[in-house]
C-alpha cells in the first residue's frame, strides 16, 4: 500500500476552529521576552567590555616590558612582512595542497579500517588484528618522528616506484599518522548506532551490506562529524611539520627568509596564514557541535 496516498486527517488550525495568527502572548509572556532580550544585550555588552579591557591590559603590559623595542623590531616589522608575504603565500598554497590530498586519503583509509575493526565475520580476524596493530602503532608514534622515518627511511629502501618528492613523502607520513586517529573516530561513530537500528533494517529485508550502507553509516558519520573536523584542523596545522624534509611550504619559506635577514617577522606572517584557515574551521566545528547537542536534547525531550 502506498503510504503517501493514505488518507490523513486534516490537522490544520482551521479544522479546530482557530488560526495560528489569532495567538497573542499574554502580558506576562511579553514581559518575560523583554527581560530575556535586555539580559542578553547586557551580557553581550559586559562580555565585550571585559574582553577589550583584557586585551588592553595585555597589550599595555607587553609594551611596558623592558625588551619590547627589540621584540617589536624582530617580530613586528611591517616592511619585512610585506617583503616576505609573497613567498609565504606561495608556500602556504603547498600546505593547502598537502592538506587536501591527505584529507581524502585519511577519510577513505580511516573508514575502511573502522569497518574492518567493527565487523564480526570470523574470516576477517587476520584483518581485524592487522587493523588493531596499525592503530596502536601509529597513534603511539609522534607525528614529527613519523615524518622523519618516512621522509628519510622510505627513499633509503630504494624500492621501485618509491616517491622522491619531499612533499609527497610528507603527505604519506601525515596520512599514516592521522588515519589511525580518524579510524578510531569512525569506529566510535559506528558503535554509537543503537543495535535496534540494525535489527529494524534486517526486519525490513536489508542484508548486512545494505544495512551498513543505508542505515548505520549515515548515522555514524553524522555523529562524528564535529570530532572529524577537529582532527582535520590539527592536520592543517601539522602540514608545517613537513618543512623538516625541505619542501618550500609556508614554515620553510619563513625560515629561509628569517635566516637571511635575521628577522623573525616571517614566522609571524606564516602563523597568521594558518590562523586565517583554522579559525573559520574551528567556528564551523563548534557550530556543528552545538547543533548536535540541540538535536540530542530535542530527541531526549520527546
Amino acid at each position: 500500500m502506498d503510504i503517501s496516498k493514505t488518507a490523513v486527517p486534516d490537522r490544520s488550525a482551521a479544522s479546530f476552529g482557530t488560526h495560528d495568527t489569532d495567538y497573542r502572548p499574554s502580558d506576562h509572556e511579553r514581559e518575560r521576552q523583554r527581560y530575556r532580550r535586555s539580559r542578553k544585550r547586557r551580557h553581550t555588552w559586559v562580555s565585550t567590555l571585559c574582553t577589550l579591557l583584557g586585551l588592553v591590559a595585555v597589550g599595555a603590559a607587553a609594551v611596558a616590558s623592558p625588551g619590547w623595542e627589540r621584540v617589536d623590531s624582530l617580530f613586528f616589522d611591517g616592511a619585512e612582512l610585506r617583503s616576505a608575504f609573497p613567498d609565504l603565500l606561495r608556500g602556504f598554497w603547498l600546505n593547502i595542497q598537502m592538506f587536501l590530498v591527505a584529507e581524502v586519503l585519511i577519510l577513505v583509509l580511516g573508514l575502511l579500517i573502522a569497518l574492518v575493526r567493527v565487523t564480526r565475520a570470523p574470516g576477517l580476524q587476520p584483518l581485524r588484528l592487522a587493523a588493531t596493530v596499525y592503530v596502536d602503532v601509529f597513534r603511539g608514534v609522534p607525528t614529527l618522528l613519523l615524518v622523519f622515518l618516512v621522509g628519510f627511511g622510505l627513499p633509503a629502501l630504494q624500492l621501485q616506484g618509491t616517491p622522491s618528492e619531499p612533499w609527497l613523502l610528507g603527505v604519506i607520513a601525515l596520512t599514516l599518522s592521522y588515519t589511525a586517529y580518524v579510524a578510531e573516530v569512525f569506529r566510535a561513530g559506528l558503535n554509537s548506532v543503537h543495535p535496534a537500528q540494525r535489527n529494524a533494517a534486517r526486519a525490513l529485508g536489508l542484508n548486512e551490506r545494505q544495512t551498513v550502507r543505508h542505515v548505520v553509516l549515515p548515522q555514524a558519520v553524522r555523529n562524528v562529524l564535529p570530532p572529524l573536523l577537529n582532527d582535520f584542523i590539527a592536520l592543517q596545522k601539522d602540514t608545517a611539520l613537513v618543512a623538516v624534509l625541505g619542501p618550500l611550504e609556508a614554515l620553510r619559506a619563513a625560515q629561509i627568509k628569517a635566516d637571511y635577514d635575521f628577522n623573525y617577522t616571517p614566522y609571524l606572517g606564516a602563523a597568521l596564514l594558518f590562523i586565517a584557515v583554522t579559525i573559520p574551521l574551528t567556528r564551523f566545528a563548534d557550530r556543528l557541535q552545538r547543533r548536535a547537542a540541540q538535536r540530542t536534547w530535542a530527541e531526549a525531550g520527546r
